[in-house]
């Protein structure tokens, strides 16, 4: 993507023509993109040339629900079956196949729900899921058993739930908020679950995760970004998946935020036959950065239904890794995560550049294969920091320190759900395995703040 030019950023998009005649006043009335959404057949056939899968898609009594604004439906190409904004809200028929692996809630997110609509899936933040809706709907939506479904959206009673869990629940200090999408709520209950967060004294930071920006750019008013700006520090990831996406009115919409003092970032979805190239990844995120929004998830798509015939193989992403990684600025890269299934949460994949090891060498290459060796501080001392450390509050996370707390010395292992119990084989306690002492290293576990011995300690 070339410099965004001033000409650029003050134009508009080019409306599709069943809209050219839209009073300009209606036209950027959010309220108005969103009651103007186009969800059947009939309108879609007078302004898109759709093909028999896409027929037989849209004409599924039971698929995913259909919702396009006017907005993002004009950048949408008549003509191109393989547009890549196209794809990504009209459905096919291939999407109500199933595919190896297929889950409802491959996440587990239901499983992870102390409270209806609240995931707490990591020590210290969680997510909180405020509606169901969203401005329009993407087709390989993570959350459609849930999504779109009015029926299925969470009551005030159930709000009440979810701050009642997080005020007794110290540990978290980042709460986001999705769902659906917060801002296509109701102003005054926006307002008022952003208020009801902010006062909660442990909670440090509040996250916003919206399509809006992208669906419905109308939505960003200057009254939506004061009431924002009243709860920082106030954090926002937008989703965008191709570079036709970034349009003048994104740029503006985007704008407003930053001058709110609201950081942005980008979440985007690998997509195969949309952005499953290098090349797109970085018109993408050049485009992105240009607009003052970090390039932040490049996410695997989930194993969920509908999703089948979006997915690609991790090895295209991290090619794609690869190709962005000292090919262009390092903020521009996004970190490449596979959502694990079944609730292991993001797990990063990408490119290795650790060659090999030997004791106080490191072997490294760098993106054009240049391969160099770094020498390791012979004399550093990693107990040296220990006075200042104590002075840091150390932060529980019980059950949850997962490898940390090898390297921490806490633990020797981590071992499967009944290990233990399987290799007794079925045995009795006897003389010989009830001292328990005889597998506890030395040190191991002595307090909860253990470091690696010293070197004299490890003589004693």
């Amino acid at each position: 993507m070339s410099k965004l030019s001033r000409d650029w950023v003050l134009g508009s998009t080019p409306r599709a023509p069943i809209w050219a005649d839209v009073p300009a006043e209606k036209w950027n009335d959010w309220r108005w993109q969103l009651s103007h959404r186009v969800n059947d057949l009939e309108v879609l056939e007078t302004f898109i040339n759709l093909t028999p899968e896409e027929i037989e898609g849209v004409s599924a009594e039971d698929k995913f629900r259909l919702d396009i604004t006017p907005y993002f439906a004009s950048l949408i190409d008549p003509n191109d079956p393989m547009c890549p904004v196209r794809q990504q809200v009209i459905p096919k028929g291939r999407e109500l196949k199933a595919f190896e692996s297929m889950m409802e809630d491959s996440l587990a997110e239901d499983r992870h729900s102390p409270v209806p609509g609240l995931v707490h899936r990591y020590p210290d933040r969680v997510l909180m899921l405020v509606t169901t809706q969203c401005a329009s709907y993407c087709r390989y939506c993570t959350r459609s058993r849930i999504v779109g479904d009015s029926a299925a959206t969470f009551s005030k009673a159930e709000f009440q739930l979810q701050l009642d869990y997080l005020r007794k629940t110290p540990q978290v200090r980042d709460v986001l908020l999705s769902g659906g999408d917060a801002l296509t709520m109701s102003p005054r209950m926006l307002d008022y679950l952003l208020s009801e967060l902010h006062q909660i004294e442990h909670i440090e930071i509040i996250r916003i995760g919206s399509r809006v920006p992208v669906f419905m750019p109308q939505r960003v008013t200057d009254e939506l970004c004061d009431m924002l700006a009243q709860y920082h520090p106030l954090w926002i990831n937008i989703h965008v998946n191709h570079p036709k996406e970034i349009t003048p009115e994104l740029y503006r919409a985007c704008e407003k935020l930053s001058q709110a003092g609201i950081p942005l970032g980008n979440q985007s979805v690998l997509l195969a036959g949309i952005n499953d190239s290098v090349h797109i990844q970085r018109e993408l995120v050049h485009g992105l950065v240009q607009m003052r929004v970090r390039p932040y998830y490049l996410y695997q798509c989930d194993l969920v239904e509908g999703a089948g015939h979006f997915r690609t193989s991790v090895s295209k992403g991290i090619e794609i890794i690869e190709g962005l990684r000292g090919h262009t600025s390092g903020y521009a890269v996004p970190t490449y995560v596979v959502d694990a299934p079944g609730g292991g949460g993001k797990i990063p994949v990408g490119p290795q550049y650790v060659i090999s090891q030997a004791p106080g060498k490191v072997v490294l290459r760098n993106f054009e294969g240049y391969i160099t060796t770094y020498t390791e501080a012979g004399d550093y001392d990693p107990t040296a920091i220990r006075a200042w450390e104590a002075r840091v509050e150390k932060r529980s996370e019980p059950g949850q320190e997962g490898v940390l707390s090898l390297l921490e010395g806490k633990e020797l292992s981590i071992k499967p759900e009944g290990f233990d119990s399987t290799h007794k084989r079925g045995g009795s306690e006897h003389r010989l395995n009830r001292d328990e002492s005889k597998w506890t290293p030395y040190h191991a576990g002595a307090d909860e703040t253990a470091i690696p011995l010293t070197a004299s300690e490890k003589t004693e």
